[in-house]
């Protein structure tokens, strides 16, 4: 499947439960659905939430999360972002405050827990999940030291997510909640992203790339260094198959 998005930054996708696709396009302010003759259309529009979205999650009874840094990172000073809500019947509503700048996002097989990564705090930050899709009990399920953005949670409860950064190597690790490093795979250059797949699901793929720090963004984008790397891994993804 190939979806071209009419967007500067298509930033996050995921999938509805009845298969069709959704993308963040995010310095629009729009979520995308793709319908199945191909066409995009517009899920939810995001603009009266927020400026600027990036990661999605959706969870098995169709709420979808998503997040917003709230400030242009590299251009604009540092502001906590939000964590928003987008319900079955279209309605969206602000679930969360206070994130330092909110990346990679996941839900719990049984839909009563939200983890985020706050990459700007260095940790995975949990929630649960109430009937209507609100989020309560904040508490930190991981500190990271550094790191923390597109995540995946595997099937015993453990979260892969990229490490490092400010000093420390880059990696990819998997940790328990509390903290634990189970696996920690050491990487030559910064980890963006990581899902688990394949077709047992014990493959761990990372999406890479050079990366010099905030202030020099526009270098990332011309340097076509990334990579899509692969690892095997203990345990599928949540929820397999």
């Amino acid at each position: 499947m190939v979806t071209r998005v009419p967007t500067t930054v298509p930033f996050s996708l995921d999938w509805l439960p009845d298969g069709r696709l959704l993308v963040v396009s995010g310095p629009e302010g729009l979520l995308l659905r793709r319908e199945p003759d191909g066409s995009l259309v517009t899920h939810a529009d995001l603009r009266g939430a927020a400026d600027g979205w990036n990661e999605i999650v959706v969870d098995g009874r169709g709420n979808i999360y998503v997040n917003s840094p709230c400030f242009s990172l590299g251009r604009e000073e540092f502001r906590p972002g939000i964590l928003g809500l987008v319900t079955p019947d279209g309605s969206v509503r602000q679930v969360a405050d206070d994130i330092a700048f909110p990346n990679g996002m996941v839900v719990t097989p049984d839909n009563a827990t939200l983890i985020v990564a706050e990459s700007f705090a260095g940790r995975l930050t949990a929630f649960d999940i109430a009937a209507d899709g609100g989020l309560s009990n904040r508490r930190v399920w991981a500190e990271l030291g550094q790191g923390g953005d597109g995540i995946c949670l595997d099937a015993d409860g453990a979260v892969w997510t990229p490490v490092g950064g400010q000093g420390d190597p880059p990696a990819c690790a998997r940790v328990r909640e509390g903290g634990e490093v189970l696996e920690r795979i050491e990487l030559d250059r910064a980890c963006f992203a990581c899902m688990l797949g394949g077709e047992d699901g014990t493959t761990l793929f990372m999406t890479v790339a050079q990366f010099q720090g905030v202030d020099k963004l526009d270098e990332l984008f011309r340097s076509r260094s990334g990579q899509v790397l692969t690892a095997p891994a203990p345990a599928p993804h949540a929820g397999w198959p």
